[in-house]
């Protein structure tokens, strides 16, 4: 039984969620980080003709595996899903995500977007910039719109690329309490 629901404009508005962006305004493409140092259980539904994921099939229930420690979103096509490897390097120079008996395997389970014909197709998100995401990510307000894996984003390209429309980076949250 929910004895409590409520809403809010921002992820970080929970608690012990951080956020960081980089972008290249020049090439239009960038990287988000959702960083979630304690863990936090997470699930996903993969949708779209030709998703590029990385690690999401941990989120399964079935799985071992009960907390990621970061969500790396990026730009780039699958060249993006590279920038997750920075995340990871990040966490564990932290020492956080799984302990294993020699040392911790953070999980960071990450997914791209196709921009590489909005901006410089040979410019894309890397270890590098999921590693600066990650140290940027902060709690409280952050910026939304071209940010981050939202600086390339666009929408309605069924029709052609000459008929899309820019998209963005948003963010919401819901606070449930059980009973």
């Amino acid at each position: 039984m929910i004895g409590f629901m409520s809403y809010f404009n921002n992820i970080t508005d929970v608690l012990g969620i951080k956020v960081g962006n980089v972008e290249d305004t020049q090439a239009l493409t960038g990287c988000t980080v959702v960083l979630i140092e304690q863990g936090a259980v997470c699930g996903v539904d993969v949708r779209g003709s030709a998703p590029g994921t990385r690690e999401t099939d941990l989120l399964n229930p079935m799985n071992a595996v009960d907390q990621v420690h970061a969500i790396c979103l990026s730009g780039g096509s699958a060249y993006g899903l590279d920038a997750a490897s920075g995340v990871m390097q990040y966490l564990e120079e932290h020492g956080y995500g799984l302990q294993v008996d020699v040392g911790v395997v953070p999980i960071v389970p990450a997914a791209v977007l196709f921009d590489l014909q909005i901006g410089d197709s040979k410019v894309r998100p890397n270890r590098d910039m999921g590693y600066q995401a990650a140290m940027r990510a902060m709690s409280g307000s952050f910026p939304l719109g071209n940010v981050g894996a939202g600086c390339g984003a666009t929408v309605g390209k069924i029709a052609g690329y000459a008929r899309c429309m820019k998209a963005g980076l948003g963010s919401a949250s819901v606070s449930i309490l059980m009973d």
